[in-house]
């Protein structure tokens, strides 16, 4: 009989230990600890002890970096420009993606639409499903008119039973929806559990580095928003997307967090229709396009995500507070930047608003984390406070300090470029410290040291 041990497992980090604690030493969450019980493997008589190499797929072996050649695994071009943009330029042979988001937000549906046009450009594709029969998929496929004859579908849960369909079918995609479902018979814990997750992963990955293919992983997200599972997850794949956007809006913005092949923080917009996952080529113009002019409150931020640069509507509404402590009410805006904000207009410019209930919101369900989206959000509570709106032509662009100075912010060029093409005539902005190149004439540049003195320019006083 073989023997086994006891181990605690955090739930959100896989931390190991091996007694009971009530706070995980690693990510210091309470009540994470979940008990396992292991079995000891014995070593292999070939010394390696370990997992042993995937049976059907060659062996590596050492190679010199300059006896290496790029050209054996070009990208894999998706015909869908927008996760092109995310994955940084296509999709890399052997490598392993994560896709998390809320229920229902889209990911089944943008995968499907990605292994379709895969299948159909590319090469085969196996889509495996532990959640859906093959006939829900077909249902949904039609419902958005998709075809593809070399897109295989098929509902599986075991890894060993996946593992010998992609040495039959050789697929140049492996699709996994979703990972949580997935087990294998050589750990005894149930799917969805740490050790399963972590094991089935990294099974998944020597697959990918072994064969040559691309895998994409649709992961479940906890309550806080995180992709369920041991964080040693997202460090297993080569690159984390997350798929955001308000339930009650249609607009989907695909993020990427991680991307060991491209740049992160890019993101990709669709809007979510009856025929699946629409491109949005261009989302300043749909974030804008129900904007409504001279009303007080509202103001133009221009935003980076990525190398893309947005122009999103930043929405502020002040109102005398009837409770003794007022309300902060942040909408796609990190709270503790409304609360600085705030404090600063307070404390440096009279403006009252302890006294005065706060409500934010960014407007199409995006979220703003870009500090250089600071002026914008405090000209939009001044508006509001002051009752004034700002001029419809002008946009805004500059981090704040504590003293109320304005700070610049990076890609100045590309950001007057995108206001330009989006019909602005100007745009306030930190004081420069030198003059800079290639700036686009239609805009008339309004230099700011301070907040005070872009209140100034925005809305002068009668």
């Amino acid at each position: 009989m073989a023997k086994t041990r006891t181990l605690y497992v955090c739930s959100n980090c896989g931390r190991q230990t091996p007694r009971y604690m009530g706070r995980c030493p690693s990510c210091n969450e309470f009540n994470t600890m979940v008990e396992q019980v292991q079995e000891i493997a014995k070593p292999s008589s070939s010394g390696g002890g370990g997992r042993s190499r995937l049976a059907g797929f060659p062996a590596m072996h050492p190679q010199p970096l300059d006896s290496i050649t790029m050209e054996d695994a070009p990208r894999v071009l998706v015909p869908i420009n927008e996760v092109n943009r995310v994955l940084g330029g296509g999709v890399v042979p052997g490598s392993i993606a994560l896709i998390g988001g809320d229920p229902g937000i889209g990911k089944s549906t943008l995968v499907i639409q990605v292994s379709a046009a895969l299948a159909n450009t590319a090469g085969r594709v196996l889509y495996v499903s532990g959640e859906e029969s093959a006939r829900q998929i077909k249902m949904r496929a039609d419902r958005m008119g998709l075809s593809a004859p070399d897109l295989y579908l098929i509902t599986e849960t075991n890894l060993e039973s996946i593992m010998e369909h992609v040495r039959h079918y050789e697929p140049m995609l492996l699709v996994i929806d979703s990972i949580q479902t997935i087990y294998t018979e050589e750990s005894e814990s149930s799917p969805g559990s740490v050790s399963q997750v972590r094991e089935c992963a990294s099974r998944l990955q020597s697959l990918a580095k072994a064969s040559g293919t691309m895998v994409f992983l649709i992961g479940h997200v906890t309550k806080e928003g995180a992709i369920a599972g041991p964080r040693v997850l997202e460090h297993i794949v080569d690159t984390v997307l997350y798929l955001e956007g308000d339930p009650f809006q249609t607009y989907r913005i695909l993020r990427g967090v991680k991307n060991r092949f491209g740049a992160t923080s890019e993101i990709g917009v669709f809007e979510m229709t009856g025929e699946g996952m629409l491109e949005v080529p261009n989302p300043s113009e749909a974030f804008l396009a129900e904007r409504v002019t001279n009303a007080p409150g509202t103001a133009i931020a221009i935003t980076m995500e990525g190398t893309r640069p947005l122009l999103v509507e930043v929405q502020a509404l002040t109102s005398p507070t009837s409770f003794g402590n007022p309300r902060r009410t942040p909408n796609g805006m990190d709270i503790n930047r409304l609360l600085l904000i705030s404090a600063v207009l307070t404390k440096r410019f009279g403006l009252k608003l302890h006294e005065q209930d706060i409500f934010m919101n960014v407007i199409g369900g995006l979220k703003v984390d870009e500090p250089a989206a600071d002026l914008a959000a405090a000209m939009a509570l001044a508006s509001s406070y002051y009752d004034k709106p700002l001029p419809a032509d002008m946009a805004f662009v500059g981090e704040i300090g504590l003293s109320g100075e304005l700070r610049a912010a990076g890609q100045l060029v590309a950001r007057l470029r995108e206001a330009e093409k989006m019909g602005f005539k100007r745009v306030v902005i930190p004081k420069l410290r030198r003059r800079m190149p290639d700036l686009p004439p239609g805009i008339k540049l309004v230099e700011a040291r301070n907040l005070g003195e872009a209140l100034a320019q925005a809305m002068p006083r009668d």
